[in-house]
């Protein structure tokens, strides 16, 4: 029944624009009614409306980009897992994380400060910047303070300088001995010769020219009386044994002697077995015959150059001359050297005779 209703409105539907078509004759022509108006204006909107065909491509094509994105999107992904699951780039995170650690653990070993020297609180800018200048206002006091010490010091060394000048060249004269020396040739002391062993002559050197006395480099036995003691400047005699016989400026009640010997750090031999060793010294009489034994004693040249022994002379006696006698040496096949003698005592008078009663000289 409905596709007949449907059949024969569109038969009649020529039939309503023919009448509507009449109805814009002119005069004369039939009357339209108002049911064929309100079916006219309904198919005059059905024609203006637009093809759904447009709003069907506009889907198509929107579906379109999406697929195309998420295909992109999903190529991506696929890159980046395979990326991420591959040896190389495990390796290459292994390494750098591994550096990255390195750098820290550095970083904080060396570079931060221990947390107890840390500030408990932070500081403005401000205040920061008047640390720094008090800080700096302390550097300059410490500096000035520095100077001043400086020219004081200073100040004092060229005071003391003279002063320091004349202990230190005082001391050297005194050799830290401190004693008077009655066997210097300076205050009249001399050599008996005639008691005293001979110079030792090396055959081997014994030139012409030798013979001569400003060409003879062997000194005499006086050289023991002088203060000038350095290498080679000594008297050597022949052998391990011999003796020497000074006579003494005046009568002198001898209390010590002293031996001086150079170390063995300054020898030009590389050693000091030239030196005396095993020593005895005895006071001679006027006569030239009485001996009186002093003692015996032993120079040690493991100890210092210079070494003093005190004599057993008691009751004290005054003598004119003292004799050392050399009873070994320190291990030299061929000669032994003296080097300096020194003779302390206290002299007496000229009139006291063997007296020991006496004077400080």
């Amino acid at each position: 029944m409905g596709w007949k209703l449907s059949a024969e409105a569109g038969a009649s539907e020529p039939q309503w624009a023919d009448r509507l078509w009449r109805g814009n004759q002119p005069a004369g022509s039939p009357v339209v009614s108002e049911e064929q108006l309100d079916l006219l204006s309904t198919l005059d909107l059905r024609q203006e409306m637009p093809p759904p065909r447009v709003s069907k491509n506009f889907l198509n094509l929107l579906l379109q980009v999406l697929s195309v994105l998420l295909s992109l999107v999903g190529d991506v992904l696929v890159i980046v897992y395979r990326e991420v699951c591959s040896i190389r780039f495990l390796l290459t995170a292994v390494s750098l994380l591994s550096l990255f650690l390195a750098a820290l653990w550095w970083g904080l070993l060396y570079l931060v400060p221990p947390l107890e020297n840390e500030p408990q609180e932070m500081l403005t800018l401000s205040e920061y910047h008047e640390r720094v200048r008090s800080q700096g206002q302390q550097l300059q006091q410490l500096q000035a303070e520095l100077d001043k010490l400086h020219k004081e010091v200073s100040s004092v060394r060229a005071a003391n300088s003279e002063r320091v000048a004349k202990i230190v060249f005082q001391r050297l004269n005194e050799d830290f001995v401190r004693k008077p020396d009655y066997a210097l040739s300076s205050v009249g002391a001399s050599i008996d010769l005639e008691k005293t062993s001979h110079d030792y002559e090396d055959a081997n050197t014994a030139y012409f020219w030798n013979r001569f006395s400003f060409w003879n480099y062997a000194r005499p036995p006086t050289v023991i009386l002088e203060p000038d003691v350095f290498p080679g400047n000594c008297w050597a005699f022949e052998g391990d044994q011999g003796q020497v016989v000074i006579r003494l400026p005046g009568r002198v009640q001898l209390s010590d002697i002293t031996l001086q010997h150079p170390p063995p750090s300054v020898a030009h031999t590389g050693g000091a077995n030239s030196a005396p060793r095993d020593f005895a010294v005895y006071g001679l009489q006027i006569d030239d015959k009485t001996e009186v034994f002093l003692g015996k004693f032993t120079f040690d040249v493991e100890k210092s150059e210079i070494q003093t022994f005190h004599l057993q002379n008691d009751p004290p006696t005054a003598f004119p001359k003292v004799k050392i006698q050399i009873l070994s040496n320190w291990g030299h096949p061929r000669f032994t050297c003296l080097y300096r003698v020194r003779a302390h005592g206290m002299r007496t008078s000229e009139e006291a005779g063997d007296s020991t009663t006496g004077e400080p000289h």
